[in-house]
Parts: structure tokens; C-alpha cells; sequence
């Protein structure tokens, strides 16, 4: 897959695993498991990215003795969500072009 295209829709993800609650990176780590497999280094550059772009907040707080870092996705992350959600009908509708069998050039 393209690296562009991958980091764009890999992005999306994470935001997409704390827009319901505030989480850490474990537990993203844990939630995209099912859907798509992904390295601490990766999501924790993806967490960087998405903190300096205004998509995400962090706050530390105290968990078991130790501090753990929570994410929170803010009103510009929900935003690039739903970009993605209408950018993404284009991707398939340009999909279905490039795969689709017929016979109008037979």
C-alpha cells in the first residue's frame, strides 16, 4: 500500500479509537488490534503528529503508581474524521471504477 496513503488512514484510526473516550497507548493499541496490526513506535509518532496538528490533547495522570499519558481527540480530530469518512466514498467510487467488469469497450 501506498506509505501516504497507509499514514492518512492509520491517522484516522487512532483518532478514531479515543473519539468515544480518553485512552493511552496500550489500550489504542489493544481497540485497533482486531482491525489492523500496529507497532508502540508507530502509534506513538502517530500520537506526536496528531498532538502538534491541534487533533488530540494529552494529560498525565497517576494510574497504579505509575503515570500513564491519556489522549483525548478534540473538535479538529472529530473534523478529520469526518473528512475522511467523505473522502473516503470518493476512494471507493474511483475503486469500483478501476475494478469494475463490464462490457462497454467489448
Amino acid at each position: 500500500m501506498d506509505i501516504q496513503l497507509k499514514r492518512g488512514i492509520l491517522d484516522v484510526c487512532v483518532l478514531a479509537a479515543i473519539k468515544d473516550e480518553d485512552s493511552y497507548g496500550y489500550k489504542i493499541i489493544k481497540d485497533m488490534k482486531p482491525y489492523t496490526e500496529m507497532s508502540e513506535s508507530t502509534l506513538y509518532t502517530i500520537l506526536k503528529r496528531l498532538e502538534t496538528a491541534n487533533m488530540l490533547t494529552v494529560r498525565t495522570a497517576e494510574h497504579n503508581g505509575r503515570l500513564r499519558k491519556y489522549y483525548h481527540i478534540t473538535k479538529a480530530g472529530l473534523e478529520r474524521i469526518e473528512e475522511f469518512k467523505s473522502e473516503w466514498r470518493e476512494v471507493m467510487s474511483i475503486y469500483q471504477f478501476i475494478t469494475k467488469e463490464g462490457t462497454e469497450n467489448a
